[in-house]
């Protein structure tokens, strides 16, 4: 049966993680999703992920160090990022980059964990116009050194928030990229290419780009006493509300559930985002009302955006950010592909001149 997009078609089976969006469940390996935020540290949860377990004391030190230990960009892959256009976007920037890295098979997947933080960094700050900060070996947290090499600052409470947004984005079951991983590593190519296939399929705008228009809609919305009239209009002129509805959940997003507890247990909530808890109630309840079928709710690029926003970082990092944690969801299946691979080759319905099959 013909499916477009293949939407709802079994292509695969997993063990990494489960959804079930009428009920807004998220599982990594079979615990939710929040568990991890609450209890785990980015490491501990990419190594579950990963290899399907907890590591233990020894095994934790361990994957710190070699996360730690690869952070460098080559020096050669330095004079590659240098040579690119000043105008070539930050995904396209990340996508040449990581094609370009000589890597043996052994631990690539921690390479590029480790990496990948630093290559958006050093891109960034050259765009700004800004010095170069080098990883710091001190700073064991991978998130802590990803803010300090981004900002040159140490905020524990960036850290944290980046921190829960990393973890709660590593993973989400076949989206498009992790498919397009999955599919490249099934030719028996290596994982270099499965994870320059998802970054080329992360950087579409339907797919990794969203949380752009969140920030948009929030900025024309500016004040409280402005949320009715803004959302009303667009709901009146048919247009579509950035942040609200997913493909996969029919309730809230629980990422976005997630998200919005980390930043309102805050000390101080910042006033953008009580804008945006605001435009979030407002909003929902505008949504049931004029469109009650739809099922329309907020989802992860909504409080992504509020927190990238809270955090001050620029939207153009949007992306490059959700692929310094989904790389770890990408090598994950990419080794469950390899681990029981079959080649994917679907099917196609010819509908051109001269078809056999037309009545």
């Amino acid at each position: 049966m013909y499916q477009p997009g293949l939407k709802g078609v079994i292509a695969t089976e997993t063990e990494i993680s489960f959804i079930d969006g009428e009920q807004g469940t998220l599982l990594y390996r079979g615990l939710p999703a929040y568990t991890f935020v609450q209890y785990y540290t980015f490491e501990e949860t990419a190594f579950y992920i990963l290899y399907g377990k907890f590591p233990n004391e020894s095994e934790c030190d361990q994957f710190e160090s070699k996360l730690v230990n690869n952070r460098h960009i080559p020096k050669y892959v330095k004079k590659i990022m240098d040579q690119l256009p000043e105008n070539l976007g930050i995904m396209d920037v990340l996508r040449t980059t990581i094609s370009s890295l000589d890597m043996n098979e052994e631990e690539a997947e921690l390479k590029l964990i480790a990496v990948i933080p630093t290559i958006i960094s050093y891109r960034y700050r050259k765009m700004k116009k800004l010095q170069e900060v080098e990883p710091d070996p001190s700073i064991h947290s991978h998130v802590e050194n990803f803010v300090y090499m981004l900002t040159e600052k140490k905020e524990k409470n960036v850290v944290a928030i980046l921190e829960t947004y990393l973890i709660l984005t590593m993973e989400h079951g076949l989206n498009a990229s992790t498919f397009a991983a999955r599919v490249t590593i099934s030719t028996k190519s290596d994982l270099i290419a499965a994870i320059t296939s998802a970054l080329g399929t992360m950087k579409g705008p339907l797919h990794g780009g969203a949380p752009t228009g969140v920030i948009r809609l929030l900025d024309e919305i500016n004040t409280i006493d402005r949320i009715h009239d803004v959302i009303l209009a667009k709901l009146k002129k048919k247009e579509r509300i950035m942040g609200f509805g997913h493909r996969v959940y029919k309730t809230v997003d629980p990422r976005a559930t997630a998200l919005k507890d980390t930043i309102t247990n805050m000390d101080e909530v910042p006033l953008w985002m009580e804008l945006a808890i605001e435009t979030e109630r407002e909003t929902i309840k505008l949504l049931n009302e004029y469109k009650p079928n739809q099922k329309l709710y907020t989802n992860v690029e909504y409080y992504a955006a509020a927190i990238m926003k809270t955090l001050d970082i620029d939207s153009e990092l949007f992306t490059a950010i959700f692929s310094s944690s989904r790389i770890v969801g990408w090598c994950a299946h990419a080794i469950e592909q390899s681990n029981n691979n079959t080649i994917y080759r679907p099917a196609v319905k010819y509908v051109g001149k001269n078809n056999p099959n037309a009545r």
